[in-house]
């Protein structure tokens, strides 16, 4: 498959308590779009399911086909809210028992964080392979350790999968990552103080 360059990932637990909204969701998720998102990543890993389910089916109908929506973690729900594929960790379901759920038609995505992994995720029925953190990152606690863009370069070398990078990537690093071998940049923290214009400003620098 072929990713876009860009990868945004709306984590909810970047957001203050009172702003989890339905609504703060969805105008995150057009927002990005608006500033040229074509992949879009629904992460909560504290909420329940009958909040993810919300918003995960607000964000599609905003959205509608114009962005590639994944669900994390949650097979069932991707079904659910009709997204177009899951991505799993390594403490979630497991590539295979993903794929039974969702089928052949939808994407499967796969975290690693060092190169067994790596190569343990390019042996499974996994459309892509996200590798990091990339650069030290504040989104995710506790934090892997980073690889680096060594560890980065090594990661494209042990697969042809197609290879996501994530950990702390921002503008001021994206191209660094892409050129280290990686054909997509997840995203998080660095979106969300101006979601459409800052979007647009990666994308300018992913020409």
């Amino acid at each position: 498959m072929m990713l876009p360059k860009l990868y945004a990932i709306l984590d909810v637990s970047c957001f203050a308590p009172p702003l989890r909204t339905t609504e703060a969701m969805v105008n995150y998720a057009v927002d990005v779009a608006a500033g040229g998102v074509k992949l879009l990543q629904y992460r909560n890993k504290e909420g329940s399911t009958r909040q993810m389910l919300s918003h995960a089916r607000e964000i599609r109908r905003a959205l509608g086909g114009e962005v590639t929506l994944m669900m994390n973690d949650r097979a069932d729900i991707c079904l659910a809210a009709d997204y177009d594929g899951v991505h799993v960790g390594q403490d979630d379901l497991s590539p295979e028992g993903a794929r039974r759920v969702i089928g052949d038609q939808r994407i499967l995505g796969v975290s690693t964080h060092n190169l067994e992994q790596l190569r343990e995720a390019d042996g499974t029925t996994a459309d892509y392979i996200a590798f990091g953190p990339v650069f030290a990152t504040s989104s995710k606690r506790p934090a892997d350790p980073v690889v680096g863009l060594v560890g980065l370069r090594a990661a494209r070398a042990a697969t042809s999968k197609p290879l996501v990078a994530i950990g702390g990537i921002t503008r001021s690093n994206v191209q660094s990552v892409l050129e280290a071998g990686a054909d997509s940049a997840a995203v998080i923290s660095d979106l969300l103080s101006s979601p459409r214009r800052v979007a647009e400003e990666f994308l300018r620098l992913l020409v």
